[in-house]
């Protein structure tokens, strides 16, 4: 997949809903400057702004990973209830996938609620959305957006 933009995958393998919330956050992601580097990151300002799944031949489902600090709201950047609401029922746990360093998992904190058990990988991957609706993809983007906000502010 590499040299292809995120939105000529998303148009090669779906349509409806599914193609439309994954277009909304293609376009969030140019809008905002992250860069899509072909296969599974996103990238702004040189740094990690999340990881995609894009689909391919055998599986057409799409997700993005959050990478970052979610314990609790940074100054100047704010998180209502019901986005936290929907990050918490994003919550990755630890598979204890075959052959990797990480597991078991960890204990976290995000956004002030104590979660048991969450994946242990690299980059802080508190989260993950698969196929998110059009409400899941709203709280991606605000999730991305905060990164950027790490970024920026040099947090």
């Amino acid at each position: 997949m590499p040299n292809k933009i995120i939105e000529d995958v998303f148009n090669e393998f779906f349509i409806g809903d599914t193609l439309k919330n994954a277009l909304d956050f293609a376009e969030f992601l140019r809008a905002n400057e992250m860069i899509y580097d072909g296969e599974y990151e996103i990238h702004y300002k040189d740094k990690l702004a999340c990881y995609i799944n894009t689909p391919n031949d055998k599986e057409h489902t799409w997700g993005v990973w959050t990478v970052g600090d979610y314990s609790n709201e940074y100054e100047g950047f704010t998180i209502d209830e019901r986005t936290k609401e929907i990050a918490w029922a994003n919550v990755v746990f630890c598979g204890n996938c075959d052959g990797v360093d990480c597991d078991p998992g960890k204990t976290e904190v995000i956004f002030g609620k104590e979660f048991a058990n969450v994946c242990n990988g690299t980059d802080n991957l508190a989260m993950r959305f698969v196929n998110p609706d059009t409400e899941a993809v709203e709280c991606v983007k605000k999730m991305v957006d905060m990164r950027k906000y790490v970024v920026d502010n040099h947090i």
